[in-house]
């Protein structure tokens, strides 16, 4: 069993920045692919972005290359997401998930945070 916590959300202006963090605590938690999700009101939970076990593979949607940045830090069992020049739209709940494979699909993953919101205002 995995637990995820996420901190960091909180209220931004557009074109800010703001950094997520998810500590993973539980068996082997440092072995797991990474990923980050989001959902907007309204809208089904999506990717975000994906770090495998060793950090060495990553991946965005499109709408946030350039943008974002996925990171992690094994010692700490910690990952991270950087989001910076921050819009509107990316105003959603921001979720950790940690899997075995890992990827863009929701089933990829087997355990969940909690979400935190990020709000950005226009």
């Amino acid at each position: 069993q995995v637990q995820l916590v996420e901190s960091g959300g909180g209220l931004v202006q557009a074109g800010g920045s703001l950094r997520l963090s998810c500590v993973a605590s539980g068996r082997a938690s440092g072995n797991y692919a990474m990923g980050w999700f989001r959902q907007a009101p309204g809208k089904e939970r999506a990717f975000v972005a994906f770090i495998n076990w060793s950090g060495g593979n990553t991946d965005y949607r499109d709408s946030v290359k350039g943008r974002f940045t996925i990171s992690r830090d094994n010692a700490k069992n910690t990952v991270y997401l950087l989001m910076n020049s921050l819009k509107s739209e990316d105003t959603a709940v921001y979720y950790c998930a940690a899997g075995g494979i890992g990827g863009r699909a929701t089933e990829a993953y087997e355990y969940w945070g909690q979400g935190t919101q990020v709000t950005v205002s226009s």
